[in-house]
């Protein structure tokens, strides 16, 4: 009888993104009209989890957990707080022109890296 393969723990790679925590953004999928909507929403990134593949957004993607008491100090209740969603859902929200934009790199005359995004009406980059 031949003996299993065993599997060798691999390490997920980081994924990539351009957000970062306390950007706002805002979600662009997901949710159900009548009982959850999140599709619109915005709020801040207040972390991120699975190496980045999904962010914890403040007030948006709320869940509900059901605590046993563990003494005097923590009684027992429901227990609401944030949930992760995949990033893939979220973009960066402007407040300056209301929309949510692409978010984009680029390189300043001294060859610094910035980040930033093209208006969508002059189509210039604007630094953030």
């Amino acid at each position: 009888m031949a003996a299993p393969s065993a599997k060798k723990s691999q390490a997920k790679p980081a994924v990539k993104t351009r957000l970062k925590m306390g950007d706002t953004v805002m979600v662009m999928s997901g949710g159900n009209k009548k009982t959850r909507p999140i599709k619109g929403q915005t709020g801040k990134i207040l972390r991120f989890v699975d190496n980045g593949a999904r962010a914890i957004v403040e007030g948006l993607n709320l869940m509900t957990r059901h605590q046993k008491a563990k003494g005097p100090s923590k009684p027992a209740g429901k227990i609401v707080k944030e949930a992760p969603m995949q990033i893939s859902r979220l973009m960066y929200y402007v407040e300056k022109i209301k929309r949510p934009v692409r978010l984009s790199v680029s390189f300043l005359a001294d060859g610094t890296k910035v980040r930033g995004y093209k208006d969508p009406k002059t189509k210039n980059f604007v630094q953030l």
